[in-house]
């Protein structure tokens, strides 16, 4: 990690985020910290110790924040089979054949990341496509939304799946027509089979993370926060010590582990602003594309299908947890994806609120992508943070139609809506699920055409959002989420000089060229972490 340098950008274009104060030629830092932040080149005899850095008239901003990724997943499945551009199931087999071909066999396959609606037939594929070159390897591939996967016929023994097996509650086992299992398995029961792969050893975590941090900070990303687990947490408390750490994280621990947060955070959390335990995350219901997500009426395609709802909601182990978190003051941060799974979280989060004592609490519904009308208003009342990931917006809008019908698309990803509303956003990717780069969840944002290029004037476009709207959720959003907005997310005296450099002006380029604009530089806490073309000299170290 760079030694922190005390630094003077000038001849810059800077995009402040300060409504008070948006823009400026010159920032100085010193010890991590803003200084000062002003017009005109910032020469001044108290200047004359700092590195200087001409910025050339570059756009130069907040660093941007991810608030939702599952930050070391996405470093590994870096290093993993990745079938996300198969498209056809006979590519899709060719793919997995190769990768079975130089594997160790009986170690298991896991990967995937493959999206079926990206072929012809839009079937999802089956255990036949990949048993016949596996005959001894486990293999565990899940699709890109995590909340389905297709496993072998051995992975299938090995987790004691048969004909004869019943739905776990909250999950599916797709079968044939003859009631055997096809290798599809849904949100829980596809945990059946997960929980049998080994646990990566501590030094994978470590590379694992490592290889995220590499691709972030590449990508002008000084903060995320990482949907993860404790096992996750003690990797980045370990690359801290080691300096490595060139992001910081808000790690964000499953519900029901919430009596243990008071002594994670005192006996592993390194008392700085790099590592913090945030909210804690549950699950409401699966998701669009598994046809999981938990609506009141039926699915268009799928006769009689409402989606599920999560074992931990439907059971009430979920409000129980929720409630004495909450007491504790610990945030919540629920998934839902449906309309009835957005209801019924809010339903929730109003009976906390009336129950445990006011305090700054701040309610998460990450992703919230299908809101019926009325519970807008209940999201801002309870002043709920939409935590949504643009991206998918553009990728669900090819075939979300035929899913759920033209009425229900109206309030989908409505973040134009949420906006007008004053409902906090905060923009993320769920990486690995979708692209980790922030300048083309800020495209979808703003475009909101879908990546089959059938939709160039934008798929419901009225809930098309401004550049400006955007990069705030990307930068002051996030940083509210993560209760944070006093140090980071804009670019202040006394905040945290985390600092991305682009290639181009986001408000000057054609909105078709926002998903190009690249990284020139990426500063955190005033180390230069990242730095190309005529920044290179810049880099601190290379090293990292």
């Amino acid at each position: 990690m760079p030694l922190t340098s005390d630094l003077l950008f000038r001849n810059g274009n800077f995009w402040t985020g300060n409504a008070r104060s948006q823009s400026a030629d010159f920032l100085t830092c010193d010890d991590g910290l803003i200084t000062s932040v002003g017009s005109g080149d910032g020469s001044s005899g108290t200047h004359d110790s700092r590195k200087i850095i001409d910025l050339d008239g570059h756009f130069t901003m907040p660093g941007f924040i991810d608030s939702h990724t599952h930050f070391r997943s996405g470093g590994a499945s870096l290093r993993q089979i990745n079938l996300r551009e198969t498209a056809s199931e006979s590519e899709f087999s060719r793919s997995v054949r190769r990768y079975a071909a130089s594997h160790p066999p009986g170690k298991w396959i896991a990967g995937g990341n493959w999206d079926h609606e990206a072929w012809r037939s839009k079937s999802l594929p089956t255990k036949e496509l990949i048993d016949e070159f596996t005959p001894s390897t486990p293999v565990f591939l899940d699709r890109y939304d995590t909340h389905m996967a297709l496993v072998n016929s051995v992975a299938l023994r090995l987790a004691g799946i048969d004909r004869n097996t019943p739905d776990p509650r909250g999950g599916i086992i797709v079968r044939d027509n003859a009631g055997e299992p096809t290798g599809i398995v849904k949100d829980a029961a596809r945990e059946m089979v997960l929980k049998l792969i080994p646990k990566p050893s501590f030094g994978d975590l470590l590379d694992d993370a490592r290889t995220a941090l590499r691709h972030a900070r590449g990508l002008g990303l000084t903060s995320v926060h990482e949907i993860g687990t404790e096992r996750d947490l003690e990797a980045y408390v370990e690359l801290r010590k080691l300096e490595e750490l060139t992001a910081r994280i808000y790690h964000v621990l499953p519900l029901s582990s919430f009596s243990r947060i008071p002594e994670l955070d005192a006996s592993m959390v390194p008392n700085d602003n790099f590592i913090r335990i945030g909210a804690l995350k549950a699950f409401a219901d699966g998701s669009l594309g598994a046809g999981t997500a938990w609506f009141f009426d039926p699915y268009d395609d799928d006769e009689g299908n409402y989606g599920i709802s999560s074992d931990s909601l439907s059971s009430g182990r979920l409000e129980e947890w929720a409630v004495e978190a909450d007491k504790n003051r610990l945030h919540l941060a629920v998934h839902a994806i449906g309309d009835r799974a957005v209801s019924e979280v809010l339903g929730l989060f109003e009976r906390i609120q009336k129950t445990n004592p006011t305090w700054d609490r701040r309610f998460r519904i990450e992703h919230a992508q299908h809101v019926r009308p009325q519970d807008f208003i209940r999201m801002k009342r309870l002043n709920v943070i939409a935590s949504v990931q643009p991206y998918h917006c553009i990728d669900d809008g090819r075939w979300a139609v035929r899913k759920i019908g033209e009425n229900r698309a109206k309030t989908t990803y409505a973040f134009k809506t949420m906006s007008d509303r004053n409902i906090p956003l905060a923009f993320g990717t769920d990486w690995p699920v979708a692209p980790l780069n922030p300048m083309e969840g800020i495209h979808a944002a703003v475009t909101r055409q879908t990546i089959d290029g059938k939709t160039p004037g934008g798929w419901v476009p009225e809930q098309k959002v401004s550049v400006e709207c955007a990069l705030s959720a990307y930068t002051q959003g996030g940083a509210f989420a993560s209760c944070s907005e006093d140090v980071k997310g804009t670019l202040e005296p006394g905040k945290l000089a985390d600092i991305v450099v682009l290639s181009d002006n986001p408000f000057l380029v054609s909105h078709d060229q926002l998903k190009d604009i690249k990284v020139l530089m990426t500063i955190v806490g005033g180390k230069i972490v990242f730095a190309e073309g005529k920044f290179s000299d810049y880099h601190d170290d290379r090293s990292i």
